[in-house]
């Protein structure tokens, strides 16, 4: 034991102080004597290890002493040891108790008891105090969290919360512990089905306050930890939206000026040939021939009116997913890259079966699968084929269709395909934005598709195929990436 600990003996007769101040400084415990309720109270501020008090004192009883110590929030953690010489009897017991004393002896007190008496208090007084110390730090801890964090107990009751997340709903949202997690949930999404029909899953959704877009999680706790019940997770994501759309929006641009050169391929030659048709139409002085010329010249116009509408498809998109012809879609975008692709002397095949219905977003399907297209005809060596395929498949029960981009390129080393859809990661160095496949990989999940790859980089037989799976969706979603 150490002489740190302090303990008070607090009695108006000097022999029984000496007495207990002797026995408890041979156990190794450094006493203080006090003889009154108002010194006790005085020295209960530096807030000893232990209080021994004696129920009768000249100007207070014991009962008064302890009452006032354990009101103070300073002291109220301080064990007290209530003793007596006369009242031993199971009242005064009770009300010492009552009173706030953590034990109860009576003269004549056994030196081994008053030890082992005064140790357990002091180790139970160690371990309130560590307690209190974690609960402290679990608070801090709790508080300081940037995302806001409620549990909902067993019974479907509000029992906490941290500060992030009071803050995150703002001052509007009046909510108090006990409350109930259905009424948690009418406060913060306008109503409660998440509850029933989510409830013992994990559920996220969106939603938003104050201006501001926040991610709402729910996640059950296990039947072993804090009783079971629900924890509520707010994240405030308006930043990292803003991020995201920034760099699909950048992707976009440069999406679009590799496209131009891939468009004015397609639309030099008809450009040429409307030009040599409206030459010859005023050279000849026949109008039969005249009429065939125009004729002619107005087929052109309608491929490259064909052509800009294409192009314009990247650009502009619908609010709501739209059922889409995939086949056709890819088609539009194949035929966009093919005369581009002939230049470096490849040869872009598509094998296109029919497809059920997608639902989805024509712009950003287009945007996926020129990624794909335009990468394939890069990787591909000079006189071979990229070949497109589009087929109706199944995932598990789940019907869609599958597009799968193949090349006869080098394959794609080892060390590159663990970083193939991180965001700015490229091997084009300047002349790669790094975001084409996780872009791709964005709009696909968007879709509640698949996108995976598989390469070989063995001599004879390399390539790379890319793979991407889109469910026949039977109800449209919104386009949360639209522009406003």
């Amino acid at each position: 034991m150490s002489e740190d600990q302090r303990i008070l003996i607090v009695d108006d007769r000097e022999q029984n102080r000496y007495v207990l101040s002797r026995i408890l400084g041979q156990a190794g415990y450094g006493c203080i004597e006090l003889s009154t309720g108002a010194e006790a109270l005085a020295e209960a501020g530096s807030v000893p290890s232990l209080i021994i008090l004696d129920v009768r004192l000249p100007d207070m009883s014991g009962y008064e002493v302890t009452r006032r110590i354990k009101q103070d929030p300073h002291t109220a953690h301080v064990p007290i040891l209530q003793i007596s010489a006369s009242m031993d009897s199971s009242e005064s017991k009770t009300k010492a108790l009552e009173a706030g004393a953590d034990g109860y002896l009576v003269h004549p007190i056994d030196a081994t008891v008053l030890v082992a008496t005064v140790r357990a208090l002091l180790r139970l007084h160690a371990a309130e105090a560590l307690a209190r110390r974690s609960a402290e730090q679990w608070q801090s801890t709790f508080d300081a969290l940037s995302e806001g964090v409620a549990f909902i107990n067993s019974e479907g009751r509000l029992v906490r919360w941290n500060a992030a997340f009071a803050e995150i709903c703002g001052s509007g949202f009046r909510f108090e512990a006990g409350d109930t997690a259905d009424e948690l949930m009418q406060t913060l999404l306008g109503t409660s089905e998440a509850l029933r029909q989510h409830g013992p899953e994990r559920y996220r959704t969106e939603f938003s306050i104050n201006d501001r877009t926040v991610q709402l999680s729910l996640n059950q706790i296990g039947p072993d930890i804090l009783d079971g019940g629900l924890v509520v997770v707010l994240s405030d994501i308006t930043d990292r939206q803003l991020a995201e759309y920034a760099l699909r929006t950048a992707e976009k641009i440069a999406a679009t000026g590799k496209l131009a050169h891939a468009i004015a391929h397609e639309i030099n030659n008809p450009l040429e040939a409307l030009t040599n048709l409206i030459y010859l139409a005023q050279a000849s002085n026949s109008l039969e021939t005249i009429h065939a010329f125009l004729a002619h010249a107005n087929e052109e116009l309608g491929r490259i009116s064909r052509i800009t509408r294409q192009t314009l498809a990247f650009h502009r998109d619908t609010r709501d997913a739209v059922a889409l012809d995939i086949g056709r879609l890819v088609s539009e975008v194949v035929s966009l890259y093919q005369r581009s692709a002939a230049v470096r002397r490849v040869h872009i095949v598509c094998d296109s079966h029919p497809t059920p219905a997608i639902y989805g977003f024509h712009g950003q399907l287009c945007q996926v699968f020129g990624n794909l297209i335009r990468n394939a005809t890069e990787a591909a060596p000079q006189d071979s084929r990229v070949v497109v395929r589009i087929r109706a498949v199944s995932r598990g029960s789940q019907p869609g269709a599958r597009v799968s981009v193949h090349d006869c390129g080098p394959g794609i080393p080892s060390h590159v395909q663990k970083k193939l859809f991180d965001p700015f990661f490229t091997t084009k160095e300047l002349k790669g934005s790094g975001l084409g496949l996780w872009v791709s990989r964005n709009l696909v999940m968007k879709h509640y598709g698949t996108i995976r790859f598989r390469t070989s980089t063995r001599a004879g037989s390399s390539g790379t195929i890319f793979e991407v799976f889109l469910p026949a969706a039977t109800e449209p979603q919104k386009n949360v990436y639209a522009e406003t």
